[in-house]
């Protein structure tokens, strides 16, 4: 049971693992108030776990990839809270769960808070694995493509995993401001969805994170806007597993 100074606090650290467990009653305290500083702690954690997990990623490739990625990661994720939360704002009362706009928005970002704290706690186990793997060869073999998919899949399976963590740690506080097990799953479930098409595909145009072998370094590809995420990551694990 939390305290009330952790549940009223608005820059307390000691908020970060009670949301990260998931703790209905302070969460819905928090969700109920709208506090700039509270908001900016959450920014900040999201910042700073996606620039880790970021980085470890494509340094593989290149240290400047490296730097890339972690510029990229922090602004999809940011930009996908900011998305969803006006998309839910919309979407969760007709579905049962009586939220506002602003209380859409800030259950979004500490959902994200959570998925960014479970990918910042990866980035040294991916950095550690790539370290002891094979270097990237500038000569497009077997290995070097082989070790760029693996990355790649690494990748979806870490996000996927933390941006489901993320989501369903809040299902309490979803069901404690519909008072229906029904409509909390069903909000919980159309939270994935936006998650998923809208994240998926902000990440495919800002693309590369890894870094295909035998192209240049680049922020952007000169082609972002072509094709989409699940034809790429269908496309990696059909090489990999032919």
């Amino acid at each position: 049971m939390s305290s009330p100074a952790i549940a009223t606090a608005p820059l307390a650290i000691a908020q970060i693992p009670t949301l990260l467990r998931g703790e209905p009653g302070p969460i819905v305290l928090w969700i109920g108030e709208w506090r700039a500083a509270r908001v900016a702690l959450y920014i900040s954690v999201i910042v700073a776990g996606t620039a880790a997990f970021g980085w470890a990623l494509g340094a593989w490739r290149d240290p400047l990839q490296g730097l890339y990625t972690a510029i990229k990661f922090p602004l999809i994720v940011l930009l996908t809270a900011l998305g969803n939360g006006l998309l839910n704002g919309m979407v969760a009362p007709l579905l049962g769960t009586n939220i506002s706009f602003r209380q859409s928005l800030l259950a979004v970002l500490m959902s994200f808070t959570i998925a960014a704290a479970v990918l910042g706690a990866c980035g040294p186990l991916i950095y550690f694995a790539i370290w002891n793997s094979p270097a990237y060869s500038a000569e497009v073999g077997g290995v070097t493509l082989m070790m760029h998919n693996v990355i790649f899949l690494a990748l979806v399976a870490a996000m996927a995993v933390a941006g489901v963590a993320g989501n369903v740690r809040l299902y309490e506080l979803l069901r404690n401001l519909s008072g229906s097990d029904g409509a909390a799953r069903r909000t919980l479930a159309a939270w994935l969805a936006g998650n998923l098409l809208l994240g998926s595909q902000l990440a495919w145009i800002l693309r590369p994170f890894v870094g295909a072998p035998g192209l240049p370094v680049e922020f952007l590809r000169q082609n972002a806007f072509e094709g989409n995420f699940f034809e790429s990551t269908f496309r990696h694990a059909q090489q990999l597993f032919p």
